[in-house]
């Protein structure tokens, strides 16, 4: 299928690895031209020349900025004065007890998973209505609907992108601008792939049993019953970014597997 994206330019925040590179990946094979993020420009640039040999005559660049940093953020909208697809991909997580959170562990992941789809959004909304033309699309998670007990501060955070998302879309009304939030569910990405390699280790069980239990005690409702790969999540997010997907406006687009034990 044509997913007419071959004009169309895009940045992807958290992009060198996990579901980020590998919609950047898809992009990318569709003929867009796309901006791959990371905190340090070694780790941009390797995802650039990663994609590249993946993707023969990519039109791929690599930008640098820390989302916990304002003025990096600052310095990355001057190096991308126009994008025509905005997906907020960037995020941090860590399961901690909600009693030894500190503060300055809230401010943080509210400032760098909330702030940088609201700083990029504000900029890259007005030039994408005055084109009549954009897609922003919020890479939230199924924990903003079941917030985990483990990691109640990351919960908080994904809730925080659905109302932006949805917020945003209402100022979009009559136009050809959508703005919409993608809920991953567990997914087989570099943080989960060391999570399950380290609890085999200390548990002395295989990967595949340490995935069954997990599956068994902490998801149980996962109707998928196995994480889910980055290129499945990325289906969804570059259907989301191509102008196929006009019809959907203010929506929580979930790809959690059947985690989340609702009809609607």
């Amino acid at each position: 299928m044509d997913l007419k994206l071959k004009d169309k330019t895009a940045l992807i925040t958290g992009s060198t690895s996990g579901i980020g590179f590998a919609t950047a990946k898809q992009l990318l094979a569709e003929g867009a031209t796309v901006y791959v993020n990371g905190r340090t420009k070694h780790r941009a640039g390797e995802a650039v020349e990663k994609l590249k040999n993946l993707i023969p005559g990519a039109n791929v660049t690599g930008v640098a900025a820390d989302f916990s940093k304002v003025g990096e953020v600052n310095s990355l909208l001057e190096q991308i004065p126009h994008v025509d697809i905005l997906i907020n991909n960037v995020g941090i997580f860590e399961p901690k007890p909600f009693t030894e959170i500190p503060d300055e562990d809230w401010f943080s992941f509210y400032e760098v998973n909330v702030l940088s789809g609201v700083r990029l959004s504000r900029y890259y909304l007005p030039l994408m209505l005055k084109n009549n033309w954009g897609r922003i699309i919020f890479i939230s998670s199924e924990s903003a609907i079941n917030i985990p007990e483990e990691m109640i501060h990351y919960g908080m955070t994904k809730t925080a992108q659905l109302a932006i998302s949805r917020g945003l879309a209402e100022l979009t009304k009559g136009t050809n601008v959508t703005v919409n939030a993608v809920l991953p569910g567990p997914t087989f990405s570099e943080g989960a792939a060391g999570f399950i390699e380290s609890m085999g280790k200390q548990q002395n069980k295989s990967k595949e049993t340490v995935e069954k239990e997990f599956f068994q005690s902490a998801r149980p409702s996962s109707l998928l019953q196995r994480f889910a790969s980055v290129e499945e999540v990325a289906n969804m997010i570059t259907f989301m970014a191509s102008p196929l997907s006009s019809a959907t406006n203010g929506a929580a687009i979930r790809a959690d597997g059947g985690v989340v034990k609702s009809i609607i």
